[in-house]
């Protein structure tokens, strides 16, 4: 895509588009606030940039009936999910509706080469399939701080070789299109504030559990990521004084004593010692355990399970009650690999957020599961690209 909007008039427009799909010129000018023939010669200038199409006849409203105005059909949007265990890739038109999504699992320890190798590898999957012919943008999700401007990982504390690698830069040349890059907590609540359960609340605050631990924080509408990436890092709060060493360096982290591998941690002893017949089992038909493996014990009534679960629940609503206190966000979104344990843990962070924060923060505060799964991150990540591409050159 070499047009851009030519002004902010032309970018409301766009935006409007892609998120609600297509519209008459009359409902578009119930939208904005211009005068008919100002609306006039701004769609027409975007008809003729090729960003915008006529789709058929709209609803008469009384008078000669106009065209309805779309995005146009054929713009292709990446969106890259690169968590610390897998690579999520997909392939959205321009209302960001994934026309083709691939996993694969790699270890984000591998290092930025071998880990672009396969997102390319992947993307030439979905280009075979006449997913897209071209690219016009992409956005790329990481597992970890970036400083955004730039689109470079930050002394990322589970990437190690990411720490100042120029990912913009590097995977523009190689798919030959503009690309974004932000942390994947802040893409997850991009896509669900698009098209998941956060669509209507402007300050909601997203927390990805998986691997790692993080917090996408959406302040009137718009993601908040600090001064240098940072914010959100909620994975490095400590929750134990003097407790476990985490790999940020510190200790007592609540992403080491309460995430997607501090979870199997936590069982894998659990079942050596014997104090769960089912986890036993499991690791010793599987050779190791995975959150995963707790949430199927979990299911069975092991106890065991359910009480690694709700211990878990309640250091993360700890910690999210601290959150919510500061923030005063209109939802609570809980999200990432470990939601699969679903209602045993919402219970014990919603248990410990309404009992720790402020009655007046939590009078009317939905704390609710992600609608979106594994698409979250690769829908936010073509948000994050169209956001960047649908404002004035």
């Amino acid at each position: 895509m070499t047009a851009r909007p030519g002004n902010a008039h032309q970018a409301r427009l766009l935006r409007l588009l892609r998120d609600g799909g297509p519209h008459s010129r009359a409902q578009l000018g119930d939208l904005v606030d211009l005068s008919r023939s100002k609306l006039a010669v701004e769609v027409d200038r975007l008809l003729e940039t090729g960003l915008v199409v006529a789709d058929g006849l709209a609803a008469s409203r009384g008078g000669r009936r106009s065209h309805n105005i779309r995005l146009a059909p054929g713009l292709r949007f990446l969106g890259v999910d690169i968590g610390a265990t897998s690579i999520d890739v997909a392939v959205t038109n321009a209302e960001l509706e994934v026309l083709g999504h691939l996993n694969h699992a790699m270890d984000v320890r591998e290092g930025p080469v071998a880990v672009f190798e396969q997102v390319l590898s992947m993307v030439a999957k979905l280009k075979s399939l006449g997913l897209a012919d071209g690219l016009d943008g992409a956005g790329i999700g990481v597992p970890g701080p970036v400083r955004f401007p730039e689109g470079v990982p930050v002394a990322p504390p589970i990437m190690p070789g990411w720490d100042g690698f120029p990912v913009r830069e590097a995977l523009s040349q190689d798919l030959g299109c503009p690309v974004m890059v932000d942390n994947d907590a802040n893409l997850m609540a991009l896509g669900e504030q698009h098209a998941g359960v956060a669509r209507s609340v402007a300050d909601f605050l997203y927390v990805k559990i998986g691997t790692g631990i993080g917090c996408g924080i959406v302040l009137g509408g718009a993601v908040h990521r600090g001064t240098t990436g940072s914010a959100g890092d909620i994975g490095h709060i400590q929750v134990e004084p003097d407790g476990r060493a985490c790999g940020c360096g510190n200790r007592g982290c609540l992403e080491a004593h309460f995430s997607g591998s501090a979870l199997a941690r936590d069982a894998e002893d659990a079942a050596r010692a014997g104090g769960s017949a089912e986890l036993s089992t499991r690791l010793e038909t599987l050779g190791k355990l995975s959150s995963a493996d707790v949430a199927a014990a979990a299911a069975t009534g092991d106890q065991v399970a359910l009480d690694l679960i709700r211990a878990g629940g309640d250091r993360v609503g700890q910690v999210i009650a601290g959150l919510v206190n500061s923030f005063n966000p209109g939802m609570v979104v809980i999200g990432g690999g470990v939601t699969g344990l679903g209602h045993t843990l919402l219970a014990s962070v919603r248990t410990q957020v309404y009992r720790r924060s402020l009655p007046l923060a939590t009078r009317n505060l939905p704390i609710v599961l992600g609608e979106l799964g594994s698409t979250a991150g690769v829908i936010g990540a073509a948000r994050l690209i169209s956001d960047h591409l649908f404002s004035p050159a």
